[in-house]
């Protein structure tokens, strides 16, 4: 098997955790390429020596990676949306971190899932991607997000107001801090926190949630992914603060801002065993009363 590590810094208490992932990864007989700044983390601040190849970019990894395996939490995954892009290479994600909802693996079950891959004993679950289009090319080429995309003031505390259309027929202008355009994936994250449903993984639909609505009426609403959600901005403020997952950029109100589903999917490793139901229940405490 060709495994691509990619991961971030961490502690110091975590390099016994690194060394049993690289050993297992040994064990099995692993082919392996590292993410060039996380090898030259590994190397210089942990003093591993290690004699992996490493890659820069996804242009590297077409063709030389069977899987990527991200090391960390949700955050550390996040950022394999950009690497993996339109490559579909499924993405294994062990939680070194604290609630881990998409990186379900832990480290105890780390050498069954080695062994799972190695018998061809999982199976792939598909998650949507989201895509921002904008008259500037504002992210670039990593203008895609597994979570979801936000609109929020970036230096003052007035409100913001947000048009929103789909499919350029007007759906409401929100007076807001912000605005959240999530995929099913990202119903657990920050649409969550602020009032957002739960949705299965394979529903086909965006949920728009406003951050901190002065128009108290307004609740988030769940529209399906085939639609294109156009947002116009006026504020106060000058600037605004455009988020893709954990990427972030200041814009002004002459942005014009669309958002559609990308038409390629990222691709989870789930093993035996793990699923959505079951890391709800887990991860958080859903249902849990202490009659049952």
């Amino acid at each position: 098997m060709n495994i691509a590590l990619y991961g971030r810094t961490f502690s110091q208490h975590r390099k016994e955790h690194i060394d049993a992932i690289l050993n297992a990864l040994e064990k099995v007989g692993c082919n392996c390429i590292v993410y060039e700044p996380y090898l030259n983390y590994l190397r210089n601040e942990l003093k591993l020596k290690l004699t992996f190849n490493s890659f820069s970019s996804r242009h590297d990894l077409k063709g030389n990676a069977d899987f990527v395996l991200s090391i960390g939490g949700d955050g550390t995954l996040l950022d394999t949306v950009s690497l993996i892009h339109d490559s579909l290479i499924p993405v294994i994600g062990v939680n070194l971190g604290r609630l881990g909802f998409l990186s379900g693996i832990s480290l105890d079950d780390f050498s069954k899932t080695l062994e799972a891959l190695k018998k061809h004993h999982y199976v792939l679950d598909p998650r949507s991607l989201l895509r921002l289009e904008t008259g500037n090319n504002l992210f670039g080429e990593n203008n895609i997000a597994l979570n979801d995309f936000t609109i929020q003031n970036k230096q003052t505390s007035s409100m913001m107001t947000i048009d929103a259309y789909l499919n350029g027929v007007y759906l409401n202008s929100y007076w807001a801090d912000g605005l959240i355009i999530s995929t099913p994936t990202g119903s657990t994250g920050y649409s969550l926190s602020c009032g957002g449903p739960i949705m299965m993984p394979q529903t086909e639909s965006f949920i728009i949630t406003p951050v901190a609505p002065h128009n108290l009426n307004v609740r988030p609403v769940i529209v399906s992914d085939k639609n294109v959600i156009s947002l116009e901005l006026k504020g106060r403020s000058k600037s605004f603060l455009a988020t893709l997952d954990s990427r972030s950029e200041t814009i002004d109100e002459t942005i014009q801002l669309a958002v559609r589903k990308e038409n390629f999917p990222l691709n989870l490793v789930r093993i035996e065993g793990e699923n959505f139901l079951n890391t709800l229940r887990k991860k958080l405490n859903w249902g849990l009363d202490k009659r049952n």
